[in-house]
């Protein structure tokens, strides 16, 4: 039972950092990156349908997304949606495809991009301590239930911490990361 409640807080620790991965992914550096238009969803016959699912997307250079529509009746709601998401980046649109020219990062956008990183990694810290909290909390009832021992409980306690410990670690160094790609010009 105590393993389960380990194994349980590792997996929901991973599940943090997958997000935290997806959420950083959506921060742009100034270098194009197809996670960018995760978030973008066109409206297809009737249905909020994510862009990626309509159209490939491919970096042919460096700041350049090219978006290839698989039905090229969409390309003004692909470009509408664009339009209308908090990317801030205007698309052209040539008949066929349609390019997203990624703009190169001011150093004030840098430093403000940075803060919202160090932002995100916090909030993701908090859920990991929430993760810890709820799992210190099963463990108290499972001695206050007679279930193990108070030793038992104690060394639970510790696997607990350590395994907290290290996933806090893993977002520290994600956030590190990400903020050195972005402050690199």
């Amino acid at each position: 039972m105590s393993h389960e409640i380990i194994t349980k807080a590792k997996e929901r620790f991973a599940h943090s950092h997958d997000a935290l991965g997806r959420e950083f992914g959506g921060i742009r550096a100034g270098r194009a990156n197809a996670s960018l238009l995760d978030r973008v969803t066109v409206e297809y016959y009737g249905a909020e349908t994510p862009l990626n699912q309509l159209a490939s997307i491919t970096v042919p250079e460096a700041r350049v997304l090219l978006i290839t529509p698989f039905d090229k009746s969409i390309l003004k709601d692909i470009e509408r949606s664009i339009n209308a998401s908090d990317l801030g980046i205007t698309p052209a649109n040539d008949g066929t495809v349609i390019r997203l020219v990624i703009p190169a990062l001011t150093e004030e956008t840098r430093k403000d991009l940075a803060k919202e990183v160090k932002k995100v990694g916090e909030n993701a810290k908090i859920a990991i301590r929430n993760i810890r909290r709820d799992a210190m909390d099963e463990a108290k009832k499972l001695e206050k239930a007679k279930e193990i021992t108070e030793d038992t409980l104690k060394s639970l306690e510790k696997e607990i911490q350590a395994a907290t410990d290290e996933a806090v670690k893993k977002i520290d160094s994600m956030t590190a990361e990400k903020e050195k790609e972005l402050l690199t010009v």
